[in-house]
């Protein structure tokens, strides 16, 4: 009886495999293409303690290595993030970018393309390992008219399904940006709302920002050069960031007014002239960096929406996170932190 109940149980089973892959045959493509370019990140990354002994590695990088093992257990001990063994690898990238995300906007609105996958839910966002794979999703979205953004990711989190190792590249960062990008990670894998791309993403540069500063605090002092560089580089951010997003409602409000029969030829006319006042006014800025921004706000000309539409999926709830965090838990953010936990799970 056991045995026949095994059988048919492995039966079933196929027969669930092969629906699943009938139904939704390029789904169960991309994931396998996606397991394919994780695995071998995770398979071709080697032990911190290795790397740190190994001759070929750059010394001047080892340093940072150290600084990430210091991060994480800050992250844990001081913070409240969720123990685990992530970051205790090292994958090295040789200077290349092994992933490339896509974004998509509909041309005259806000309305993110979205995808569906299992246990991640819905989200805004599309990666690929592979980068001819990505080339055909882009084709495929713009000739269905959609504004498209493609970046490689500093880093990502795989949400415990695997180890996520240190990506080399990281390691360029400055101490405060690598503490900010290690805790944003890390805060993945602690709170992850399915279907909440917007909470998700705010949530961790909200975390990554205050954390980072905390953990600069605790290593080098509120009087040192590591924070102060950190919170020197915030002002330029923090000034371009809301100039963008206070750009991102008037386009928004261009397209709300646009004549429901109004000619492509026009509409595209009265958005490319918006962006193209909105980069311009970057150079009014008072930014220390003004070549940096205005530089990156060019971006803006390519991916139009979508470029626009990123920084409503990382910042626009950051001051909402701020007030509560300062009046509610008096800036303590182990407090706050459990706070986000305990209500994710509700």
């Amino acid at each position: 009886m056991l045995k026949k109940s095994i059988g048919l149980f492995f039966e079933l089973l196929f027969l669930l495999i092969l629906m699943f892959s009938l139904f939704w045959h390029d789904l169960v493509l991309y994931a396998v293409e996606q397991g394919k370019g994780e695995l071998a990140i995770v398979w071709g990354a080697q032990p911190v303690e290795k790397v740190l002994l190994d001759i070929s590695f750059p010394d001047s990088l080892k340093p940072k290595l150290k600084l990430i093992a210091e991060i994480k257990q800050y992250a844990v001990d001081s913070i409240g993030i969720n123990p685990s063994k992530n970051y205790s690898m090292v994958y090295d990238q040789r200077n290349k970018s092994d992933l490339q995300a896509v974004t998509a906007c509909e041309p005259y609105s806000f309305k993110a393309k979205e995808w569906t996958f299992p246990i991640l839910g819905t989200v805004s966002y599309k990666g690929f390992f592979n980068k001819k794979k990505a080339e055909e999703e882009i084709l495929s979205l713009k000739e269905k008219g959609y504004d498209i953004d493609v970046y490689s990711p500093s880093g990502w989190s795989t949400l415990g399904w695997f180890k996520d190792p240190i990506l080399s590249n990281m390691l360029y960062n400055s101490d405060g940006h690598l503490a900010n990008l290690i805790i944003h990670e890390l805060t993945h894998g602690t709170i992850y709302l399915k279907n909440s791309v917007t909470f998700n993403e705010n949530l961790a540069n909200f975390i990554g920002d205050k954390g980072a500063e905390n953990f600069l605090i605790y290593k080098y002092g509120v009087n040192s050069k590591q924070y102060a560089d950190y919170e020197y580089s915030k002002t330029d951010e923090k000034c371009f960031n809301e100039y963008i997003l206070k750009s991102t409602k008037r386009l928004d409000g261009l397209y709300s007014s646009l004549p429901v029969k109004e000619k492509e030829n026009i509409k595209k006319q009265k958005k490319n002239k918006l962006i193209s006042e909105i980069v311009l006014g970057v150079n009014q800025l008072p930014l220390h960096k003004k070549k940096k921004y205005f530089r990156y706000s060019m971006q803006a000309f390519a991916s139009k929406n979508a470029f626009f539409m990123a920084f409503s999926r990382y910042d626009s709830e950051y001051d909402i996170f701020e007030k509560e965090y300062r009046e509610k838990f008096h800036s303590n953010l182990r407090s706050y932190l459990a706070f986000q936990k305990e209500k994710s799970k509700k």
